[in-house]
């Protein structure tokens, strides 16, 4: 059966994608992929969405979410797209052995945050690790937070935390950044910002159930010398990978891996293929913001379907 539009991806974006096309009869087939509710899943508490004044646990909003979008027909299904053919209309989808046909497509992939490899930062994800300072820093008022990474994105966490963190300090592996000039500087001037070169972390130390993380292990590279810092929270600034390898061959991506949109709308380089949320946007990366670029999506497919006529 051909659908009139198929959203690959979930989160705030992929979900509004399907409540305003499923409230414009159009039936959306919503794939969920490896994380259904995208990152918000792994964030414990949000505060800063709009209309939940005591906040709300990240999963919590996303069944939410998703509830909303399938009171309006959106059809939600737990499956990982594995291949695209957008070389001929009807889009093609192939979700494990099955192929789905498509009038319209909009991309709400996400960009997943890069993470250090350790178990104990699964484990402490929400409670004590981050990887967004404009979602989190608001818990770390007057705590000792450390940022890991040396380029621009870390620059960005960290001076953005020194506005809550008593202190926050910079954990490098190299001897040297490599964020632009004017984000060192201004890091670097900072009188609430220190920095550890050359060192690693090894470990976190918390219990989720308990107090969550309570210090970290660094390895400094040069001497091999193991060191134990008491923290509060500290924050992933090893940047983010946009999940559009499926798309590559179809679409316009900038240098980075990011989907390309025309000014002010969510319109890619292909006609009839529209993209939202983290995939697209490399600036604000807010649930608020991705819900909006959901919404535009909905739009712009809806008058492609009726100019398609």
């Amino acid at each position: 059966m051909k659908r009139k539009v198929i959203i690959i991806g979930t989160g705030p974006a992929g979900l509004t994608a399907a409540l305003y096309t499923g409230r414009a009869n159009m039936e959306p087939l919503i794939f969920e992929g490896p994380q259904p509710g995208g990152q918000l899943t792994i964030t414990t508490d949000v505060e800063n969405y709009p209309g939940f004044p005591d906040g709300i646990m990240g999963p919590e909003l996303m069944d939410l979410f998703r509830k909303q979008a399938q009171r309006f027909g959106a059809e939600t299904v737990n499956l990982m797209v594995d291949k695209v053919d957008f070389s001929s209309k009807p889009f093609k989808v192939w979700a494990g052995d099955k192929e789905y046909l498509s009038d319209s497509i909009i991309i709400s992939t996400g960009a997943s945050a890069k993470l250090l490899g350790l178990e104990s930062e699964k484990r402490l994800m929400g409670y004590g690790v981050s990887a967004c300072a404009t979602c989190d820093a608001f818990f770390f008022k007057n705590k000792k937070v450390f940022v890991i990474g040396g380029g621009d994105s870390a620059m960005e966490e960290a001076i953005f935390l020194t506005k809550f963190a008593s202190s926050v300090t910079i954990v490098h592996r190299r001897d040297m950044f490599r964020a632009s000039k004017i984000m060192q500087d201004r890091a670097l001037s900072h009188d609430k910002i220190d920095v550890i070169w050359n060192s690693e972390v090894v470990d976190l130390i918390g219990d989720a159930k308990d107090k969550g993380l309570e210090s970290v292990i660094l390895r400094n590279i040069e001497t091999n010398k193991e060191s134990n810092h008491s923290i509060d929270g500290l924050f992933l600034g090893i940047g983010h990978s946009p999940n559009s390898k499926l798309f590559k061959d179809y679409l316009e991506l900038n240098e980075k891996g990011y989907i390309l949109t025309k000014p002010d709308t969510s319109q890619t380089s292909l006609n009839g293929v529209f993209a939202a949320g983290d995939i697209q946007d490399t600036r604000y990366m807010q649930a608020v913001t991705a819900a909006g670029s959901g919404c535009m999506a909905a739009i712009d497919a809806e008058r492609y379907l009726e100019d398609s006529k």
